[in-house]
């Protein structure tokens, strides 16, 4: 089944699920800022995009500019830091079996679904 990682606030997460919806194909939405993931589950996820954790991580939000931005920190610390604050984390994500993208462009979306 597909997942979305969603914030229903975010533009481009609305729009996603949007196009999962017309899609007609079952997929499960996960709201990321109530449930965020567990440092497994976002490990995993961070293998199924072949991604570095700090390529999912919003450089620009406040928390991380002004609690992380010039720390020198290990992917291990950048994954706790995304999970204490999943904020901080890209969206939307959707996976589906062993892969997932980071869905900002739906025709990016259409290809993967």
């Amino acid at each position: 089944m597909i997942q979305i990682y969603h914030n229903s606030r975010c533009g481009k997460s609305r729009n996603c699920l949007l196009e999962l919806q017309h899609s007609k194909k079952d997929f499960e939405i996960i709201n990321y800022l109530i449930n965020p993931p567990s440092f497994d589950e976002l490990s995993s996820i961070i293998e199924k995009l072949n991604i570095n954790p700090i390529d999912l991580v919003r450089k620009k939000e406040q928390i991380w500019i002004d609690q992380f931005k010039d720390q020198k920190m290990s992917d291990q610390e950048i994954i706790t830091a995304m999970i204490t604050h999943p904020i901080l984390i890209e969206r939307p994500i959707v996976i589906k079996d062993n892969k997932a993208i980071i869905a900002r462009d739906l025709e990016k979306l259409e290809g993967f679904i």
